[in-house]
């Protein structure tokens, strides 16, 4: 995971897209201004990001509501949508993208096309304070104890975290960047994706790990 401000690559309102592809990954989120790298192989989503970069480089991020990727599975109604910030095309046929949050979308109904790719008409009515960077400064004390809490677990674990630098970010750019890379279930993550602020996702995010036993968790999952 990329954490870095993302202040370049922000949109306005007016230029959201009312269509986009979208790229089902279960236990995987992005939240708007966090980056993620991903590695894209099967044919028809190379094919989703090569035409999306022929265009507004634009992509949506959602998970399944079960734990598979096919052309079939119902997704949930939330996803974030994403701009493609890095390209690298290898010599397997692979891309090596990074991919940039910028604003939560409700799905409205799927855009049947002849595509081998899934593409959705969205909704942003109900995220519109997402494209917004909160300019306050981290207060450590609100944070001190999930931080605690989640080194225990990274560490019993073997996950690395680069805590220093996500210590410089901002509130908001901490609060997501955690609800990320926290190693919980795919529902949970998707709980943390649907919350209706930052103060609402960091008490989440809380709740979860209480509910943790350390010795017996069994995802390892970490993006």
């Amino acid at each position: 995971m990329v954490f870095k401000n993302l202040l370049k690559d922000r949109m306005k309102k007016e230029e959201l897209p009312k269509i986009i592809p979208v790229f089902p990954l279960s236990n995987f989120i992005i939240f708007p201004h966090t980056t993620v790298p991903l590695n894209i192989f099967e044919p028809r989503y190379v094919q989703m990001i090569n035409d999306s970069m022929k265009t507004n480089k634009l992509i949506g991020l959602i998970q399944p509501k079960k734990n598979k990727n096919d052309s079939s599975s119902e997704l949930h109604d939330v996803g974030c949508l994403g701009k493609i910030t890095s390209f690298k095309d290898t010599t397997e046929g692979n891309f090596l993208i990074e991919l940039s949050g910028l604003s939560r979308f409700k799905i409205i109904k799927e855009i049947k096309k002849n595509k081998p790719y899934r593409e959705y008409e969205i909704s942003f009515d109900n995220y519109k304070n997402d494209l917004e960077l909160q300019k306050e400064k981290i207060k450590f004390s609100d944070l001190e104890l999930i931080f605690k809490d989640l080194k225990s677990l990274f560490e019993k674990k073997g996950y690395i975290i680069n805590w220093k630098s996500l210590e410089k970010q901002n509130l908001s750019e901490t609060i997501n960047a955690l609800a990320m890379a926290s190693p919980f279930s795919l529902e949970e993550k998707q709980v943390l994706l649907e919350s209706e602020n930052l103060e609402k996702r960091k008490n989440k995010i809380a709740e979860i790990l209480i509910t943790y036993n350390y010795d017996n968790f069994e995802n390892t999952t970490i993006q």
